[in-house]
């Protein structure tokens, strides 16, 4: 056999052999992310390893009686779901980030971002139960992992981006981000997270101590726009797959409520302006789940939202 043909048939072989190499996956703190519903090289890491920042996963209440450690003005995200209340102080959800409780037998996650300023809740269904911080980042956001698959979720999409779960969407509730003073006379029997948390951390002093009046961000993502301060507060709102924000700047120019339309679907926004939060009604009146977060954070996940700017002619806004 002629020389060449051996030379093109060892060549052939080891083409071959290397192509049914497998490559070694591309993890990161632990995570498989050959498969992922963003781009992966988007995703950073935080600066610990995953649960660095631990989740409390057998929180303890007190009655609103008992939190002496609360100023009337301190931050908390709050939740009425199956007729209970409960505050999550942001003092204690700065260094824990997830809280993994339960309403009357409904599995809830307690999410919040600092870096975002995004406090948001879903309920769970099996197979995924309870949930860790990753330790990773994408677009500066938090991801969380559920320990029962290691699928990695996306907090402000709500969804899987990594994992067997990839592509589920979680069922958000509503969570109210207001002040102490707002809440408690709201709901004064409300519970509130304890600081018995079983770990040591200076629930008095703030990890985040002048990132939400710097414009600067700790980490990149993926779009920018300086219509506003990065941190401006905005209230996000998604219909139908329609996103559209509230700058707080520019509800202070209403009276309190604006009446908007968002593909088509009539709902109320009401601004509170001594407490700085908001709430979304739909026609009926009936509150719906959004998110409260800085600018930056809303529209680096949706750079083609729509932004609310008072109208003083006619009833709705203009987009």
């Amino acid at each position: 056999m002629p020389k060449a043909i051996l030379l093109a048939g060892l060549l052939i072989i080891l083409i071959v052999l290397a192509s049914s190499r497998v490559l070694p996956a591309m993890t990161m703190n632990g995570f498989d992310l050959d498969n992922t519903l963003i781009p992966a090289d988007l995703i950073k890491r935080g600066g610990l390893p995953r649960d660095g920042i631990p989740s409390i996963d057998e929180p303890e209440f007190i009655s609103a009686g008992k939190a002496a450690y609360l100023n009337p003005d301190d931050r908390i995200l709050g939740i009425h779901y199956r007729g209970m209340a409960r505050a999550y102080p942001v003092r204690i959800m700065d260094w824990h980030e997830i809280v993994n409780d339960e309403f009357d037998g409904v599995v809830i996650v307690v999410t919040y971002c600092p870096l975002c300023g995004t406090g948001m809740a879903f309920r769970t269904e099996a197979p995924v139960q309870q949930f860790g911080v990753s330790g990773l980042l994408y677009n500066s956001d938090v991801l969380l992992y559920d320990r029962e698959t290691e699928s990695l979720w996306s907090q402000i999409m709500g969804q899987a981006v990594s994992g067997p779960q990839l592509g589920k969407k979680l069922d958000q509730i509503i969570l109210s981000h207001t002040t102490w003073q707002d809440w408690l006379q709201r709901y004064p029997h409300t519970k509130v997270l304890s600081t018995d948390t079983g770990y040591k951390r200076n629930y008095n002093q703030s990890p985040y101590i002048g990132y939400a009046d710097s414009s600067k961000l700790w980490f990149p993502v993926a779009v920018t726009d300086d219509r506003y301060h990065a941190k401006e507060w905005i209230l996000g709102v998604s219909v139908n797959g329609v996103y559209k924000a509230y700058p707080f700047a520019e509800l202070r120019r209403t009276k309190g409520v604006v009446h908007d339309k968002l593909d088509g679907v009539e709902i109320e926004v009401r601004f509170d302006a001594e407490n700085n939060t908001t709430q979304v009604l739909n026609a009926s009146g009936k509150e719906i789940p959004a998110i409260m977060a800085y600018w930056f954070a809303w529209v680096t996940f949706h750079p083609d939202t729509r932004v609310y700017k008072p109208a003083f002619s006619g009833r709705f806004s203009s987009d």
